[in-house]
This record gives C-alpha cells, structure tokens and sequence, in this order.
C-alpha cells in the first residue's frame, strides 16, 4: 500500500524523525510532502489521489469534503491526540478510518508546567533578558513551590501526573474536575470557582471542546488573588485571550505562562506573549525526542495493522471502516 507522509519537511524531522520514517518504510510505500507549507484541502487531495493511507501532522486538516474525492483512501491516521481538524463524520460516511495517536508527552508537558511556576516565581526569563540587554536586573522576591498551592484544572494524564510531582515538593494540590472521582486524600477536589479563589498557580490542562470554549474568562480571572499566576499547557480556546491580557495589564493577577494560544498552530497569540508579565514558548510542551517517538512510531503500528486488514489501537470510527482491506 502506498502512505503519504503529510509533514513538511520541518515538521518531518521535528515531529516525526528518521526512525519512524524508516519503520513507515518497512510497511508501505512512503510518499513525502517536500512543500514548506501545510498541505491545504485541494493540496491534499491532489498529493493524496493515488494513495491508500494519509498519515497527517497535527497543521493537516481532514475537511469533509476531501473524502468522496479520494475514492483510494482507505485510512486517515493522525500524528496527534487532538483530532478536531478531521471531520470524522465525512469519513465514515465515506468509509474511510480515522485514528488517533495516544498521548506520549504527559511527562514532557507537566515538566514544562514545573519550568514555568519556577521562572513565574523566580523571574528567571525576566532577569536573563535583562543581562542580555547589558542592564542590571531588578532584584524581587521570589515564592518558592513548596508550601505553595497548585490547582490544576483537568484531571487527566498530565494532571495526575503533574499533582503527583507537586505533592513530593510539598505543595498544596487543589483539582478541578466535575468528570472524575479522586480518591486521593492529599488532594482537594474543589469546584472551578472555588480552586481559582484558593490556588497560587492555576494550571490549565482541560481538554479543548465546546463546553469549555473560553473556560477562563473576565470572571474566572476576577476570582483569582492578586498574586496569583495563570499558565495555559492545554488549549487557546480555553481562554478568553483579551479578558486575560486586560487581567495581566491591570495588574489583577501576577503573571501568565503559555505554550498555547489562538494563533496558527495553536501557538501563542504575539499580542498576548509580549506582555511583561507573560511567559511564551511556541507551542513546543510535547517537543521531545521521547515525546515525539512515541507518537510517530505509534502511526507505524497503525499502518501495519490497516495494511493487515485490522483494527488497530486507536481508531476512531471502526464500525465506519468500509474501504478496509482484506486481512
């Protein structure tokens, strides 16, 4: 069967490497993306007309209307957890199998959390800057983590396991979640109001959906103390983005970090980054080598197993899979 890799180059040795290109080798004919630019509908379905299987970057959309146009594809496999850019009813309908990678960056993410309530604290970033410009930084107390009050909102993978670190360097943990039960007596299970009243660092890690379509907002922001810090490690449609900046610039609360924003790719909104009290990196929490292996040698498994005929770990509409091969 023949694949097309829809990476551009970047994003092909960024997010997917030499070896999981290689193991795609070993299963199927390997087509590539050489254009700088993320593949577009008509772009797509033009590379992918002779092909049997999409392997897409998380920049690579599955709009409706690129699956009757593809009567060759049989699988849509998605490098990435977030599946929202695939219209997966046009899929099925279609009969072609969408699927999604698991998350391999829980780690990574929930360190860059740590990263961030430190440089927030410390102003790390703030003091560099300032060396590099050849000024003397001012000098600020700082607030150290422990004894310190966490509330991470989303109690999922990465929450578990960032509440788990938080709780061996002594910090407080607050949780908000209405869809979990937390069995754990060190942990507060609080509602959303209550936890941002309560929390010296509120962690955004909800998962990005209709219902949490700008979560943090004028109101969430107006119940957290002053010196409070909000970061953003999940989505940028969780936040209200100018209730957050009228926050940050009036001095309502401390400080914000993010890895996300509202800007192409998820990234940080420019207008929002550049803010003195704001830290920023381009969305990069799950840019590590054992992050990235994870997900791109997980699309490999996937491939073999469509190439088999089989279901494999991860798909998203099985009971849709019409244009399956047989075994």
């Amino acid at each position: 069967m023949k694949v097309l890799l829809a990476h551009t180059p970047q994003m092909r040795r960024d997010y997917y490497g030499e070896r999981s290109l290689n193991g795609l080798r070993a299963v199927a004919d390997v087509k590539l993306h050489e254009g700088e630019e993320a593949l577009d509908a008509a772009a797509l379905v033009r590379a992918a007309a002779d092909v049997d299987i999409i392997v897409a970057d998380r920049m690579t959309q599955g709009r409706g209307e690129i699956f009757p146009q593809l009567p060759m594809l049989r699988a849509f496999v998605r490098c990435a957890v977030d599946i929202r850019k695939i219209d997966v009813a046009a899929a099925s309908a279609a009969g072609v199998l969408v699927t999604q990678a698991s998350a391999g960056f829980v780690q990574s993410v929930a360190e860059l959390a740590l990263g961030f309530m430190v440089d927030l604290s410390r102003g790390v970033s703030r003091a560099t800057a300032d060396y590099h410009a050849g000024k003397a930084p001012e000098v600020v107390m700082g607030r150290q983590l422990a004894g310190s009050t966490i509330g991470i909102i989303g109690y999922g993978s990465i929450g578990r396991y960032l509440a788990a670190i938080a709780k061996v360097l002594g910090m407080n943990v607050l949780v908000a979640d209405p869809y979990v039960t937390i069995d754990d007596a060190a942990i507060r299970h609080l509602t959303l109001d209550d936890l941002l009243a309560r929390a010296d660092y509120v962690v955004c890690l909800a998962i990005a959906n209709a219902q949490t379509e700008n979560l943090i907002g004028q109101a969430a922001l107006a119940r957290m103390p002053k010196h409070a810090f909000f970061i953003n490690l999940s989505r940028g449609n969780l936040v209200d983005e100018a209730a957050l900046s009228a926050a940050l610039r009036d001095g309502r609360i401390a400080g914000a970090a993010m890895d996300v924003g509202r800007a192409p790719d998820q990234m940080p909104t420019p207008e929002l980054a550049k803010l003195h009290n704001v830290i920023a990196t381009p969305h990069v929490g799950g840019l590590t080598p054992q992050a990235i292996e994870h997900q791109s040698s997980e699309t490999v498994r996937q491939v073999a197993k469509i190439v088999a005929g089989e279901i494999p770990v991860g798909a998203a509409n099985a009971g849709h899979w019409t244009r399956r091969p047989r075994p």
